[in-house]
């Protein structure tokens, strides 16, 4: 049975890449942050299966700040792969808490890639890159090889991560690739990120339970894809004869307006009566013409993906419809 660690395993993509492993017969470990708050929401249909978890799933105790923990598990575990997805995920926030993101996201990477460097066996590594490395790109849509222009702390960390790996690989032979993400989204997408924010709200306004909804820049586009598609991808990465960095996108844009629309059409609703722009909600830089051209993972790793957009955010808005009504 092969091992996977899951660094970030609580979060979105994490919960997924469990499911998806589970089902091709892995051992997973999850690497979560001890913390007075235990929220595994995403992860609870598997922490309570007492068939599988303790048995198939566990989880263990480290942190990226701490190398000492974090090479005390792995050195336990003896992975075959190890899927880094933690870190300060948050543009926005992340102009709020420079020095924490770039500390989590850029130094936690390089901790990892030192101890795995380190280690008797090397187990191959995914690392979760975003295409925020390329923030104000000039052409699109972009690729493996366009140039890192990142216009946020969390960006500039993700660069930094990104490079990183490359230079391991390069330098001392390590299975390292890099999965350059765009926006991938599903249910499980954290409530302050804006896609989330927005089916909720649609959600709620069907339901009485909210007048309105405020956001930010409405014409802000980005390549949203599902979670669920993207997990595939970071799976199929580790397969292959020889470690590389691909891109994983849908290649479509859609703006936060085409979000709404669609949010509130599903639910019934005009969204002209209740949704309002508010200044708060503006970003100091925001990127822009982020598009990405998926086709290395085409041929190389015969992935595509396989969720529309509509499919996604009428997704996202029936399950909100579905918590909000308990």
């Amino acid at each position: 049975m092969p091992r996977a660690i899951i660094t970030g395993i609580t979060g979105q993509d994490g919960s997924y890449l469990t499911e998806l492993l589970l089902e091709k017969g892995y051992e997973v470990h999850g690497v979560v942050r001890r913390s007075s708050n235990l929220n595994r929401s995403r992860l609870d249909h598997i922490y309570h299966d007492p068939a599988v978890y303790g048995h198939r799933v566990f989880l263990h105790y480290a942190d990226l700040d701490d190398p000492t923990t974090l090479r005390r598990v792995l050195l336990k575990v003896a992975p075959n792969e190890i899927y880094h997805l933690a870190g300060q995920s948050h543009v926005g926030l992340s102009f709020e808490i420079p020095e924490s993101t770039c500390e989590m996201t850029a130094m936690g990477t390089l901790r990892l890639l030192e101890i795995i460097r380190d280690l008797p066996t090397r187990p191959r590594l995914f690392h979760a890159s975003s295409s925020e490395i390329f923030g104000r790109p000039v052409t699109a849509p972009q690729d493996e090889t366009t140039a890192f222009a990142p216009v946020n702390p969390y960006g500039c960390a993700k660069v930094f991560a990104t490079q990183m790996v490359k230079v391991y690989r390069q330098s001392f032979h390590l299975f390292a690739c890099n999965g350059v993400l765009y926006n991938h989204e599903s249910p499980r997408r954290g409530e302050n990120f804006v896609t989330r924010k927005i089916c909720r709200g649609a959600a709620a306004i069907k339901l009485g339970l909210e007048k309105e909804l405020l956001l930010g820049d409405r014409t802000m586009r980005r390549d949203w894809g599902h979670s669920r598609d993207y997990v595939r991808g970071m799976w199929l990465m580790l397969q292959q004869p020889t470690p590389d960095d691909f891109v994983l996108a849908t290649g479509v844009a859609h703006s936060v307006q085409d979000v709404v629309e669609t949010a509130f059409a599903f639910v019934g609703l005009d969204w002209r009566q209740f949704v309002k722009e508010d200044a708060r909600f503006m970003r100091p830089a925001e990127p822009s013409n982020l598009l990405g051209n998926a086709a290395k993972a085409r041929a190389q790793l015969g992935w595509a993906p396989e969720i529309s957009f509509a499919q996604l955010i009428h997704e996202m808005t029936e399950a909100e419809l579905a918590a909000l009504s308990v």
